[in-house]
């Protein structure tokens, strides 16, 4: 049996993926520190609460477990964040990220599985965006994930050190036996925004610009399921191991969702009505974000099974009426 150490595995598709990997039969060991995370969400005993600032503690992780490869999630995600403290995003995003992989080379670990995002491509020239459009991000957050492909590829050069970059488009629903789910603070996230205006724990959601060139005018989106993220990870894991080769994947339904198309959705869903108000455009969102993923089809064999936005809605409200934490 392969272990495999996941780095932020208390967090959102960190835990989906550890649920994922221990029902594949693969043994878990957990690194996280807990700042967004939850413990709750962690489903393995072997967790380490642990940053990744802390070099000598991850060594002790990697000595006492036989590690086979790793899966790392632990970053900062909130790109308005970014924008006004980047200190704290190349920190951690960074240089703690240089740590866990010095460490692995120092234990001769030589796969990873990295968590990176389509914030690498900025402003898409085209769409859907292919593996192959140029990488130029617009914020910090990006900046940070695309350094990290360019040092994992000059790692992989120098140290042999085999990666694969799961560029993600937006990661959305809940564990569908809903033992897991969305859970930050703050929530920057459209779909629970949205369920929790439903709920009434918001006044209202606001649509940031109606006059995009889009169908409908609002922003349209590629919503994947958070299982077939976790899916998708495990294979990208199991490619590790057969080519050891390096790759860089999108991971993306393919199909475009609009804001307005998600709130009929939710109303479809919940039965009522969500309460709605319209503003300016937010400065640097694109018209369109969406996916080709004949890549991840080709080389990983990865099919997302959600590809009905209520369905993946459905997952996020079960979770959001009953809420473990």
């Amino acid at each position: 049996m392969k272990t495999i150490l996941v780095a932020g595995g208390a967090g959102y598709i960190g835990s989906h993926t550890v649920k994922y990997l221990l029902k594949n039969n693969y043994n878990v060991v957990v690194v996280d520190n807990l700042v967004y995370g939850h413990r709750e969400a962690v489903l393995t005993d072997n967790f380490v609460e642990i940053d990744l600032k802390d070099k000598d503690g991850l060594d002790k992780v990697f000595k006492k477990y036989k590690i086979d490869a790793v899966v790392h999630f632990a970053a900062y995600s909130l790109v308005g964040e970014s924008v006004t403290n980047p200190r704290k995003y190349y920190w951690n995003n960074v240089v703690n990220t240089l740590n866990l992989l010095d460490v692995m080379i120092e234990n001769d670990v030589k796969n990873i599985v990295f968590s990176s995002t389509c914030a690498t491509y900025g402003e898409p020239k085209y769409t859907p965006i292919d593996e192959k459009h140029p990488q130029s991000p617009i914020n910090p957050y990006g900046k940070t994930k695309f350094m990290m492909e360019q040092i994992m590829a000059d790692y992989d050069s120098a140290y042999g050190l085999k990666s694969v970059a799961l560029r993600y488009f937006n990661a959305a629903g809940a564990d569908a036996e809903g033992q897991l789910g969305e859970s930050h603070t703050p929530e920057t996230h459209l779909i629970p925004i949205v369920l929790q205006a439903v709920k009434g724990e918001r006044d209202n959601i606001t649509v940031f610009g109606t006059d995009y060139d889009t169908a409908d005018g609002t922003c349209v989106r590629d919503y994947i399921h958070v299982e077939d993220l976790a899916d998708a990870h495990m294979k990208a894991v199991e490619k590790l191991f057969e080519t050891k080769q390096s790759y860089c994947i999108n991971l993306g339904t393919g199909i475009g969702t609009s804001v307005k198309e998600i709130i009929s959705a939710t109303e479809e869903v919940t039965g009522k009505k969500v309460p709605v108000v319209y503003g300016e455009r937010r400065p640097g969102d694109p018209a369109k974000l969406y996916a080709s993923n004949q890549k991840s089809k080709d080389v990983l064999n990865w099919q997302p099974k959600y590809t009905n936005v209520k369905e993946i809605i459905n997952t996020a409200w079960c979770w959001e009426q009953n809420k473990k934490f």
